[in-house]
């Protein structure tokens, strides 16, 4: 079989496990929190804003491990920092910068445990960037 096949069926096996657990219930899922914001609207906030907000993040980190498991979280540098990678025709071509223009610029995530959609709707809603930018949720596929 070959490798592409496996990890095809594998995907499929995963996705269907996935959605058998979202549905019941019966184990935590893992979860990553995307988190968009609008850059540039942050460059225009006060050193006590960001402070503030800072601190809602060191805050809601606390609260969200007391109620589940939270795997990880980063920060992200702005996206003048990024570098996009492309590989056509066998070449490796980089740029700086975003691969597309947004209005909104993922500066963040969280994987965390959660029984249901439902309950990492209500934990994205505490992620203090939900109140000015946008949370993306999406379940972690676990191979094996």
């Amino acid at each position: 079989m070959s490798f592409w096949r496996v990890v095809r069926r594998r995907v499929v096996r995963t996705a269907k496990s996935i959605a058998d657990t979202t549905i019941t219930g019966d184990t935590l899922m893992k979860y990553m929190f995307l988190i968009y914001e609008n850059e540039a609207e942050r460059t225009k906030m006060t050193k006590a804003d960001l402070d503030a907000e800072m601190g809602a993040y060191y805050a809601f980190g606390t609260e969200a491990a007391t109620r589940t498991t939270v795997h990880s979280s980063e920060a992200l540098h702005d996206i003048t920092k990024a570098t996009t990678v492309r590989v056509r025709d066998g070449k490796t071509v980089s740029s700086d910068g975003p691969f597309a223009e947004t209005k909104e610029q993922l500066g963040g995530y969280y994987v965390i445990e959660c029984n249901n959609v439902d309950e990492a709707v209500q934990i994205a809603a505490m992620i203090p960037g939900a109140k000015h930018g946008s949370i993306e949720i999406r379940p972690v596929v676990v191979f094996g």
